[in-house]
């Protein structure tokens, strides 16, 4: 007991370097709340980590659909929600300077879903196509899908740049992919279609149609908000047909024109966490779950928490 409270002691107190370092008031709204809300269901879960993560036999065919909602915003120990965060955190202060807070808050909570719901199709087909009943009963929780997800979309924007690899160069183009395949060869007890259901979604969203889909909805959802307002307020003369979505679309040009000039800080956040990354991950690299990579919970160990809370 005493070796996880230090241990939950350490992950948090890192987080909050982090932040300080960064500095609250440089972190956009969505991205602070997003980060606080892993950050309180850490300290106070919503239900058990065995009640909270992603299988086709928890999910799908017990019809848990809860489980799509809890399981990422839930992390198996600190050090899994510290790196994850302070991954989000740089991903989130570029996208949400760029797409405004609104649109940013509900794309990740778009992705937070389709990334369940993608990682149940393919392990579904994969036990179809093997057999293998092994893969309806991988159990993933964590935030790292969505971050795989967030990573496609800052490199669709950033096309011409690189991501760094092990020190190596990688072209953005290619970044997440190199990453996928990097993290299932050197962390083989992490999620790779976890992973991919992330990248997935990402693509879907730059080069398919899921942002159409999402601007129908936003628009459809702007429109019956705003004729709710409109019939309210008739006595006034009020009229607000398209109010709700200038405003928004003024948000994403002002948005776009600042992008520019919080490029060098974004770079300047990036390069010092990488430095504390590298400082403090080579300290508790032992014990600590590769950065940003979601967990998978074998039947086995799912088998072994219900038998212990039996116990006890």
């Amino acid at each position: 007991m005493r070796g996880r409270q230090r241990r939950l002691q350490l992950g948090l107190l890192l987080l909050a370097t982090q932040l300080y370092q960064a500095g609250l008031n440089n972190i956009p709204p969505a991205t602070l709340a997003v980060l606080g809300l892993n950050v309180y269901l850490f300290l106070f879960p919503a239900a058990p980590l065995m009640e909270t993560c992603v299988s086709v036999q928890e999910t799908y065919r017990l019809r848990d659909w809860r489980r799509l909602l809890l399981s990422p915003v839930h992390h198996a120990d600190d050090l899994h929600l510290y790196f994850n965060m302070v991954s989000f955190l740089v991903k989130g202060i570029r996208l949400e300077r760029r797409l405004g807070s609104a649109w940013f808050f509900y794309m990740v909570s778009v992705f937070s879903l389709l990334v369940g719901v993608v990682y149940l199709g393919l392990e579904a087909a994969l036990t179809e196509l093997t057999h293998d009943q092994s893969h309806s009963m991988d159990c993933v929780v964590g935030f790292s899908g969505v971050i795989f997800a967030l990573k496609v979309l800052s490199n669709h924007y950033h096309r011409g740049g690189v991501t760094y690899v092990l020190g190596y160069p990688v072209s953005n183009c290619y970044a997440s992919w190199v990453e996928l395949v990097l993290i299932h060869i050197t962390a083989p007890g992490t999620s790779l279609i976890g992973h991919l259901s992330g990248i997935l979604v990402g693509l879907l969203y730059t080069t398919g149609p899921l942002e159409k889909m999402m601007k129908i909805c936003a628009a459809a959802w702007v429109t019956a908000s705003t004729f709710t307002s409109s019939s309210a307020f008739a006595s006034s003369g009020y009229s607000g047909t398209n109010g709700g979505y200038s405003r928004r679309s003024h948000a994403y040009t002002t948005a776009d024109s600042s992008h520019a000039r919080e490029v060098m800080e974004e770079e300047e956040l990036a390069a010092a966490i990488r430095n504390s990354l590298n400082d403090r991950g080579r300290r508790s690299q032992r014990e600590a779950p590769p950065p940003a990579y979601g967990f998978r919970l074998s039947e086995e160990e799912l088998r072994w928490r219900r038998l212990r809370r039996f116990d006890s």
